[in-house]
């Protein structure tokens, strides 16, 4: 038997910014501003909800869950993401790696579950309104939410195995900020069809599932509006659903993009902006979008507002 002879590397450098050069310094800048704008957002969600007893409801909890979970998303790509950009260091050990692709994996996969939950929770407020508060009890909330995590955490270790336990020989550098299963596999040594495939399946498993759930929520949902006689109603029964069907759409719009599709079509600059939007911008518009379309949110945070000025005084 010929052994071959192969030097494994046992880390990983992103190429992601490199080609910016010197406006990586504004790339950071950029960045950063974003994320503390992301994080206090989501943070500030999550304090308003959990201080106002009025909004201690299932939809209000299903939403500081999200909050929170998009929170842990961003801690485990951001951070060492800007630090590459402002110290120039884009290496990343072969533990890190795999740990920043389970733990993204797994708060991605649980952004979905909760979005899902959260249709549900919108399907039985409309179209079970006199049974809502004895179905969306706070058990079984709080079984949705555990369940959600639950599988999104068991999703994301499936993920990171089926990646690691590959080979990587060839190449240890990533076209990419992070470590995303795609660009990853792509640096797999040998025939990686199978782990492509289990890849796939998983995805498709994640999107399709949660994604089926909302659609069929949502078609109840619209049945429903419209055997509303009143104008009125309709409109506020709509308003209930669209912030969150506004986040579905650009949560599932990205996410299909970058994992629901063949290794032969990635690109590094059409992915990277991809990537930049559901990993930097996606997780702001979850506290914007509600903030700015949800009454209760605005009147709590307008509370909070005043009671500080007048605590000042």
């Amino acid at each position: 038997m010929v052994q071959k002879n192969v030097t494994c590397w046992r880390g990983f450098v992103f190429l992601g910014f490199s080609s910016f050069g010197e406006l990586q310094l504004l790339l950071f800048a950029l960045f950063l501003s974003l994320y503390v704008i992301t994080l206090t957002s989501n943070i500030f969600i999550i304090v308003v909800i959990r201080l106002d007893s009025h909004l201690h409801t299932p939809m209000y909890l299903f939403l500081s869950f999200l909050s929170f979970s998009e929170t842990c998303y961003t801690l485990g790509i951001v951070p060492r993401m800007l630090f590459g950009l402002a110290m120039g260091s884009q290496t990343i050990s072969y533990a890190g790696c795999a740990a920043q692709m389970f733990f993204s994996a797994s708060w991605a996969c649980t952004n979905c579950f909760l979005l899902a939950v959260m249709g549900f929770d919108r399907y039985v407020a409309i179209c079970a309104p006199l049974h809502y508060a004895s179905r969306m009890n706070s058990t079984f909330c709080s079984q949705l939410v555990f369940a959600s995590f639950l599988s999104g955490y068991l999703f994301g270790l499936g993920m990171t195995l089926v990646i690691f336990h590959l080979s990587f020989c060839s190449s240890h550098k990533i076209q990419h900020f992070f470590c995303d299963t795609p660009p990853v596999l792509s640096l797999a040594c040998g025939d990686t069809a199978l782990s492509e495939l289990g890849i796939l399946i998983l995805s498709l498993v994640v999107l399709l599932v949660s994604f089926i759930s909302i659609t069929i929520s949502y078609m109840c949902i619209l049945v429903a509006i419209l055997r509303i006689p009143s104008a009125d109603g309709r409109k506020k029964a709509f308003s209930t659903c669209a912030s969150h069907f506004t986040v579905v759409i650009f949560h599932y719009g990205c996410a299909s993009f970058m994992y629901l599709r063949p290794k032969a079509s990635y690109s590094l600059e059409r992915d990277q902006l991809i990537a930049v939007t559901y990993t930097v911008v996606t997780p702001l518009l979850n506290p914007i979008v509600y903030s700015l379309r949800n009454r209760a949110v605005q009147t709590t945070m307008k509370n909070a507002f005043q009671g500080s000025l007048l605590g000042k005084r």
